[in-house]
């Protein structure tokens, strides 16, 4: 469960601004998009909206960027640059470090974890847990200085391993993670499931829901989510063939060509066709079909839809988090509120994402 994300200088954003998804203290209505555990509630679903310019994608583009830090960081080298990216229009901001902070519930546990950093090194991170009664801080770091408390699961001669193993531009919760730290691995598991998508280059998705489609249950799922959408397919198919090599263009040199044969042999081709009904001359079904290709034939906004597809469904299958900017490019508004309301309705949301 997400609860609350904050930021601060970053890109368009200058003073700390706060998406939370805790709902109104005296919220009556729509009880039933809550999401209630233990004493914890949060909506499962939320929607930011405003004029161009006014920070909603970078406010988006921050949450991917904790992401990846998270998961990423200690796999990097101590020479890798931070992504930092402050907030230029004030003075002095760019000697500011970039703020992050995380609230999120893994079974009944409630964790605040956050970070703040340079393009150099982090400057500072901390992680708390509250179960019962009040907030345990975990850990907490200045710079190259970790204090970690008794509360943090793990060994303690692990732990001091990854004390000493935490580079200046590495976050000591990845390096626990690395080195098998049962509390960290918890939360890097939590985060396996937090999607993010930019809603106008899709195309990457497609190869989440290619991925899907060998399973039975997914394939069914992605079939009645298209059959839902009423885009007028009757059935969807995807074909699979080894990847021609042969036909490289003969300019390129011999040894990019050799890599690129090493690289791709043994790689396939997917291609994703649509079938449609076939109508009489009085607009009348017949039991005849046509089949087409995907991307040569259809809009769009059905390449779009069967492109984020697999993640969708994924997520609601898996209770994750999905996080799209720009969900309604390239599909009609229809069709984007079908795709929230399959979050907001119990039947096809059973795990709370």
């Amino acid at each position: 469960m997400l609860i609350e994300f904050r930021v601060a200088n970053y890109r368009s954003i200058g003073d700390e601004q706060v998406l939370s998804l805790v709902p109104a203290s005296k919220q009556k209505e729509h009880s039933e998009n809550i999401i209630q555990k233990g004493k914890h509630q949060a909506l499962n679903a939320v929607a930011i909206y405003g004029a161009n310019a006014s920070g909603k994608s970078n406010l988006l583009k921050a949450m991917g960027v904790l992401e990846k830090l998270i998961n990423f960081s200690a796999r990097s080298s101590s020479t890798t640059k931070l992504p930092y990216d402050p907030f230029l229009l004030r003075e002095d901001w760019i000697n500011k470090p970039t703020f992050f902070e995380l609230v999120f519930l893994i079974a009944e546990d409630r964790y605040r974890y956050g970070v703040e950093f340079n393009q150099n090194e982090i400057v500072s991170e901390w992680l708390f847990r509250k179960s019962v009664g009040r907030e345990v801080n975990l850990f907490q770091r200045s710079q190259d200085t970790i204090d970690v408390s008794s509360g943090f699961k793990g060994s303690s001669k692990t732990i001091d391993a990854a004390i000493e193993a935490t580079r200046d531009n590495a976050l000591f919760l990845s390096t626990c993670d690395m080195l098998n730290i049962e509390e960290a691995k918890k939360i890097l598991h939590w985060f396996q499931k937090y999607i993010i998508i930019d809603g106008l280059n899709t195309e990457n998705e497609a190869i989440k829901t290619i991925s899907l489609w060998d399973d039975q249950e997914y394939r069914q799922k992605i079939k009645e989510y298209f059959t839902s959408l009423n885009f007028g397919i009757i059935d969807l198919d995807i074909t699979t063939q080894d990847l021609d090599l042969s036909g490289l263009p003969e300019q390129i040199p011999n040894e990019f060509k050799n890599f690129l044969i090493n690289k791709l042999t043994g790689a396939k081709k997917y291609t994703v066709y649509s079938t449609h009904r076939i109508y009489d001359s009085q607009c009348q079904e017949t039991k005849n079909v046509e089949t087409w290709e995907l991307g040569r034939n259809e809009s769009p906004g059905t390449q779009k839809a069967f492109e984020l597809s697999g993640p969708i469904l994924w997520t609601l299958m898996n209770g994750g988090i999905l996080i799209i900017d720009e969900i309604e490019g390239k599909l009609h508004p229809i069709m984007t509120l079908h795709t929230i309301n399959m979050f907001l309705n119990n039947k096809t949301n059973p795990n709370q994402a």
